[in-house]
């Protein structure tokens, strides 16, 4: 049986384990590795709910990216300017690589809006989005962008 929530701490901090925050965003919720961000949860909730509420229109946080392929792709998709994309192609010609190992690197970038995988294109249309909202939050987060 489960405690009554009791106002001491979030909802979004009782269904996830200590290293990962989630945040809602639009009808979504978001989950986030904060393990990898020097700034708090705390922080780093509130700069993804101010910039999808257009408060904000970058990250002022400092992430410590993996130490292998997901975190060059990391590297590379950061690099990538807010109203633009690059596709699968693009990114893995820059890093040598095949476009269908970036997509599943993409899919595994545990930091989904802040380090901007929603960026990353199939040639031929938007492609997937693996978090929480699939293509449907990838294409809000591209029109969020385009404004």
């Amino acid at each position: 049986m489960s405690e009554p929530h009791d106002g001491t701490s979030t909802p979004e901090a009782e269904t996830a384990p200590a290293s990962r925050v989630t945040v809602p965003l639009w009808q979504w919720t978001v989950e986030l590795d904060a393990s990898l961000v020097d700034e708090s949860p705390t922080e780093l909730r509130r700069q993804v709910r101010e910039y999808a509420a257009a408060e904000r229109r970058s990250f002022d946080l400092t992430v410590e990216t993996p130490d292998d392929f997901t975190g060059a792709v990391m590297d590379a998709m950061q690099t990538i300017p807010r109203g633009e994309t690059r596709t699968y192609g693009e990114l893995a010609a820059a890093l040598d690589t095949a476009a269908v190992a970036v997509g599943r690197a993409c899919g595994r970038n545990p930091l989904p809006v802040v380090v901007p995988c929603h960026r990353v294109v199939a040639a031929d249309g938007l492609g997937g989005y693996s978090g929480n909202g699939g293509v449907p939050l990838k294409k809000q987060l591209l029109e969020l962008e385009s404004e």
